[in-house]
Order: C-alpha cells, then sequence, then structure tokens
C-alpha cells in the first residue's frame, strides 16, 4: 500500500510484529484448526479456507490484550492457519492406502517423514516464490486481498465498517441456515438436463463464492467458465450427444484434458516465469543475503533437500530416483498451486500429488504404499503454499515485513504436521483403517480418487493436447490455469464464480464511482468472510462431534 488507512495502526519493526503472545496464540490456534480440518477432510471432502476465521480471531485476542497493530495480527493469523492445510494434504491422501488394502501397515516414522518433509519443502517455496506471484505478477489472491480488507476496514470503523461487517453477518445468516439447519434443501440447486451426460450442472448457493468471482473479476472467471463451457458443454454434452462417446470415455477426456491443461501452465510458469528469474528467486538458497528481495537467506535448503531425499528414501521406502522425483516435482507443483490460487483462489491440492506421483511411476518403480507417500508430500507442500500465499498477499497490502510471516508460517506449519499425523493414527485406532471410503465414517473422497489414479492418467491424448496448448497459451500470456480449472471442476462450481464476476462487470459498467470507491470490494469481503468463518465453526463443531464418539 502506498499510503496507510487513516486511523490504522501499522508496526514499523519485526519485533512489534514477531511477538511471543502472538506465536502463542498462533500455535493454539493451529492446533485446533489442524485436529477440525483433519476431520472434517475426512468426514466431508472439503475444507474451508481459514484465513478470514483466523484473521477474526487473532484480531479480537490481540485487541483484547491490549496495544497491539495490525501487522501484528497479520503474523498471528498467518501462523493459525498454517496447519489446516497441512492436514487435508494428508487426509485428501493417506487414507487410499487402505481403500486399496486394508491390511496394510504403514510405519508411525514413516507418516511423520512424509508430513513434515512436504511442510518443509512447503517452506522453502514460499520464501522462493513469494515475490514472483505475489509481487511481480500481482495476482489477485482473493481470500487475501478480503482478510486484508476486512482488517484494514475493521481497524477503522466508521461507515465502511458498518457495510463490512452487515454484509458479512448476512453471509454469516445465510450459511448457517444453509448448512446447519439446511432451510433450503440442498445447497446446489441443479440443473437437471445436464446430469443425464454426468454433467454436475446447477448453481451453489454459496455468498463466498460468488464473492471470490467478484473480486477475481471478469477477466479470468470469463476464461474460467470459458473452461468449464468446453468441459461439460463440449466433451460431456457434445460428446456425447454428437461425438458418439460414451459418458465414461467422456469423462476420462474431460479430466483428463483439465489436468493437462494445469500441468502445461505449471510447465509454462516455470520455463516462461521461473527460469528468466532463477537467479532472483533461487538466488537465496545460495547467498548470504535475501538477494532479490527474498524473504530469509536459503543457503541452507539445498542442505535441506538433500537430507529429505535420503529420508524419503530410508524412512519412508521411496527409493532415491522416486524421492529426487517428487522434491523437483514439488517446485512444480508448488507454482502451479500459488498460480491457481491466487487467480481462483481454489487449491486442488490432491490433483498436484495426482500429477507427481504418475510422473514418479512412470520413471521408477515405485510400491502402491509409497506412491501415495509421493502424493501426500505434494499435496501438503502445496496446500501450505497456497494457504500462506493468501497470507503474505494479505502482508503485502498491510505492508507486514513477510519475513515475520515466514517465521510464523514455520511455527503454524511444523504443529500441524505433527497433529495431523497424530489425529490420524487416532482416527485408525478407534475406527480401524476400513473406515476409510466408508460413506457412514469417513467416506475422504479425495483420497478416493488419489486411489483410482494410481494407475496412471485415464486418457492419455487428451493430456498431451491439453499439457501443449496450456504451454502455448501461457507463453503468450493467456491465463490458461483457469481455462483448466474450468474444464476440471465441476460445472456448478465455475457457474456460482462466474455470476461473482458477471456482478463485477455489470457494476464496473453501471455504477463506476461505486466500483473505485472500493464498496463492492467491501462488500464482497464481508460475503466471503461471513460464510468462511461460519464454515469453520461448523467444521469445529463437527469435529467436536465426531471425537466425542471415538
Amino acid at each position: 500500500m502506498s499510503q496507510e488507512p487513516k486511523g490504522v495502526k501499522y508496526a514499523t519493526s519485526f519485533r512489534e510484529q514477531f511477538t511471543l503472545r502472538g506465536m502463542i496464540i498462533g500455535a493454539i490456534g493451529s492446533i485446533i484448526l489442524t485436529m477440525s480440518s483433519m476431520f472434517v477432510a475426512l468426514k466431508l471432502g472439503a475444507l474451508p479456507w481459514p484465513i478470514m476465521f483466523v484473521a477474526l480471531v487473532s484480531m479480537f485476542a490481540l485487541k483484547g490484550l491490549g496495544k497491539t497493530n495490525i501487522n501484528e495480527i497479520n503474523v498471528t493469523h498467518t501462523a493459525m492457519s498454517a496447519g489446516a492445510m497441512v492436514a487435508g494434504g494428508l487426509a485428501f491422501t493417506l487414507p487410499g492406502i487402505w481403500m486399496l488394502n486394508p491390511d496394510a501397515e504403514v510405519s508411525t516414522v514413516a507418516f511423520f517423514v512424509v508430513s513434515l518433509g512436504g511442510v518443509i519443502l512447503g517452506l522453502i517455496f514460499t520464501a522462493l516464490i513469494r515475490k514472483y506471484f505475489v509481487v511481480t505478477k500481482e495476482l489477485p489472491y482473493p481470500m487475501g486481498q478480503a482478510a486484508a480488507e476486512t482488517l484494514i476496514v475493521g481497524d477503522e470503523g466508521g461507515k465502511k465498517a458498518g457495510t463490512l461487517f452487515a454484509s458479512l453477518g448476512l453471509a454469516a445468516i445465510f450459511t448457517v441456515l444453509r448448512d446447519w439447519f439446511s432451510i433450503f434443501g440442498v445447497p446446489v440447486v441443479w440443473i437437471q438436463k445436464m446430469m443425464p451426460f454426468g454433467s454436475l450442472g446447477g448453481v451453489w448457493l454459496s455468498p463466498m463464492l460468488i464473492a471470490v468471482g467478484y473480486i477475481i473479476g471478469p477477466i479470468y472467471i470469463g476464461v474460467w467458465f470459458l473452461g468449464a463451457i468446453i468441459g461439460d458443454f463440449g466433451i460431456l454434452i457434445g460428446g456425447q450427444t454428437i461425438g458418439g462417446l460414451d459418458a465414461a470415455t467422456a469423462a476420462s477426456i474431460k479430466s483428463s484434458l483439465g489436468i493437462g491443461l494445469m500441468v502445461g501452465t505449471g510447465v509454462g510458469i516455470i520455463v516462461k516465469g521461473i527460469l528468466p528469474k532463477a537467479k532472483e528467486i533461487f538466488g537465496p538458497m545460495f547467498s548470504k543475503s535475501n538477494l532479490g528481495g527474498g524473504v530469509i537467506p536459503l543457503r541452507w535448503a539445498p542442505i535441506a533437500m538433500v537430507v529429505l531425499a535420503f529420508l524419503f528414501t530410508v524412512f519412508a521406502g521411496m527409493g532415491v530416483v522416486a524421492s529426487i522425483i517428487t522434491i523437483i516435482g514439488v517446485w512444480l507443483a508448488t507454482s502451479m498451486s500459488a498460480q491457481c490460487v491466487g487467480q481462483s483462489g481454489i487449491n486442488p491440492m490432491e490433483i498436484f500429488g495426482i500429477i507427481i506421483l504418475i510422473a514418479v511411476k512412470a520413471a521408477s518403480s515405485i510400491g502402491q504404499t509409497e506412491a501415495f507417500f509421493v502424493a501426500a508430500i505434494v499435496a501438503v507442500a502445496c496446500g501450505l503454499v497456497g494457504d500462506v500465499m493468501n497470507d503474505f498477499k494479505a502482508g503485502h497490502i498491510l505492508n507486514t515485513d513477510p519475513k515475520a510471516q515466514w517465521f510464523a508460517e514455520v511455527i503454524g506449519g511444523i504443529i500441524g504436521g505433527i497433529v495431523a499425523v497424530i489425529v490420524l493414527f487416532i482416527i485408525i485406532k478407534a475406527y480401524g483403517a476400513q473406515a476409510f471410503g466408508n460413506p457412514e465414517l469417513f467416506p475422504a473422497p479425495q483420497a478416493g480418487a488419489v486411489a483410482s489414479m494410481v494407475g496412471g492418467i485415464s486418457h492419455m491424448p487428451a493430456f498431451l493436447i491439453g499439457l501443449v496448448a496450456a504451454i502455448l497459451l501461457y507463453i503468450v500470456n493467456f491465463p490458461v490455469m483457469t481455462l483448466g480449472l474450468g474444464v476440471y471442476l465441476p460445472f456448478y462450481l465455475s457457474l456460482t464464480a462466474f455470476i461473482g464476476g458477471a456482478l463485477r462487470f455489470i457494476v464496473m459498467k453501471a455504477a463506476p464511482n461505486y466500483e473505485k470507491g472500493g464498496s463492492g470490494q467491501i462488500v464482497a469481503a464481508g460475503l466471503l468472510g461471513g460464510e468462511a468463518v461460519v464454515g469453520v465453526i461448523i467444521a469445529l463443531i463437527q469435529a467436536v462431534q465426531i471425537m466425542q464418539t471415538i
């Protein structure tokens, strides 16, 4: 920010931002959110973004203690949120081990190596790529923007604060009625004519996703929705009615093309964006200084990667080749995650895990259990990167010291990596491995998807077409990641986000002064925050209820 808003107190030193009390609050919050996230991810197959919830909790807690500032709040909520997506990375992958083999035995040490290995790689790559995606590329990161807006307006007070918290309250009430009382029957209004073709056409009754579409804006959302049109109307519906495809083949082409587009984007990011700036981005690994504005010196990172390769080989049984490819793959996957979250607010971490898993299987004779370890390491790293890049975006807007945020990420991420494994073993001990995949206990649908993809890409020609097309489109600056996301995701998600982008376009044309004044962004931040906060609260309640049955 070029100018600090009136009435908002900012910190000027590292010590004012990274505080002992802030880290205690952040650590406690990370433990609670990691535990709840593991249960909810396994039970419901979804995780709400924690950033809005932790931002408000951090603000109220630190204001209650007195003499705080907006940057201390920002650093504290960075620590608090880090563990949630680490838990998601494990929950979305590892249960697939027992879905394929209920009698599989896995050592506790291997699980800790996988979990903490993913965390450490995530920590390294967030430090390396933060500046490129947040500062140089200036990606929207709608969740980070909304969090920063909430903290600024909440601290300033006045009319804007009233607008923010009014929209937040309305979204919160709506979410409670929808999710807790099921007042609307089903959360998605389905388009029945699309469903016979295997298309999940409909509109999700989600203020949060509409707000995400509004914040991202009509260009990115338009490309996202174009992908959805290609995937559902072009391939699923058109392929079956005109092209003579059966339902299974059409679905296979759609998912493989979407994955190919996302992988190709990742390759394009590295070839066009990261490799030409390799000295600037990776310099901190070989320099005493923060070369190029890096977060911290990372001379220890190459050593850490070698150590991790050894640990993955010896204690996780992945082998040398698979371990090296996994670590290199995390570089590609975290770049895709940062781009995807920055442009869409969505982080399909298990898909990134599947992508690298397939590459590893093609290059090595890795075992079935070890294949899931690869996916888990990647998913944990991508979950952590996707979440914390939102925090870094908020920090960039708030002029927070990224070094303070990174150290907070270290604390929250490591706590999350440990707690998530403990909770997973508690569930196995209490319910048995056969609970995973059981719709009455822990369906873990993402882990089921990983299990189904252990055999490889289902339609290789479609994957290769998507891969090549994405590389070429990225080189000419087309936002192809959102195109691939639209092809891959269920249509109802894309259509709902498109409504938000269309509303932004209408407001820009019909009421430009309203848009320039930022009022639309404030309302969108409130709508996003209301559903996100209530979603986390409901998740916490559900997690407690599940734990009480153990």
